[in-house]
């Protein structure tokens, strides 16, 4: 007697759990802050250092097309025109809030932490092709990435894979040497800072929350960054209780 033949078993697609920091939080955390211009005792970029630091990286670039690599905000806020789009992953390096601002998204008061890639491990994220004319549009990338002397957030030449192979991409990397440098810091740190910082530009949660939302939108989930939106979502709703009237 022959065996009834079972069905094969249906494959389930993982739901998709929303991210626990939501819009509604996000404005929580957002107020008007007047820019207070250039902060006191810093040396800012002038047009010499910019044009210096374009003419250094378009004569270490690969031939071909300008790549850049983007793994935060230049996924929604490019500065200059690109154009393209595919996924790579920079191996050597991750996405980590490891240095801090004093304006944009923070005050002199209420220092803000910015993301840049460190060393270690490996990061997902988009390489885009910088259009022309690329002179330009390099420049106004670097006058959007760096404004201080010494910069804490670099232009590098990094080797990507994609899924045509691997290429060169220009990435900002953190400078360890900098004093804006604030190391390998505790999540929880991060995720209090991001929740009470802001500056002219808005809030460090919002500027996470609107990486992860880019990121998922390519398709891409870091795991790190996935926790952190969680501890500061919590860090918004216990602030929220210690200021309620």
């Amino acid at each position: 007697m022959n065996k009834p033949i079972s069905a094969a078993p249906r494959k389930s697609t993982p739901r998709k759990v929303p991210m626990a920091l939501t819009e509604a939080l996000v404005a929580r955390t957002m107020r008007a802050v007047e820019d207070a211009g250039p902060t006191p005792g810093m040396v800012y970029m002038t047009d010499a250092d910019y044009a210096r630091i374009r003419d250094e990286v378009l004569a270490t670039a690969p031939v071909g097309p300008v790549k850049l690599f983007a793994y935060g905000s230049l996924l929604w806020k490019p500065a200059g025109e690109v154009g393209g789009g595919q996924r790579a992953v920079a191996t050597g390096w991750h996405r980590s809030f490891c240095f801090t601002v004093q304006r944009f998204r923070g005050t002199i008061e209420q220092p803000g932490l910015m993301m840049a890639l460190d060393r270690g491990g490996q990061c997902q994220g988009m390489v885009f092709e910088i259009a022309e004319p690329v002179a330009a549009n390099l420049e106004a990338l670097l006058r959007r990435e760096m404004t201080i002397l010494p910069a804490v957030n670099v232009p590098r030449w990094l080797q990507v894979r994609t899924e045509g192979g691997l290429c060169r991409a220009l990435g900002f990397v953190v400078d360890p040497a900098n004093p804006r440098y604030a190391g390998k810091l505790d999540k929880q740190v991060i995720a209090a800072t991001l929740a009470t910082a802001v500056g002219h530009w808005g809030s460090g949660a919002e500027y996470l929350f609107e990486t992860i939302r880019h990121l998922d939108a390519c398709g891409i989930r870091d795991r790190n960054l996935w926790r952190l939106q969680e501890l500061v979502a919590e860090e918004i709703g216990l602030t929220s209780q210690l200021t309620r009237p």
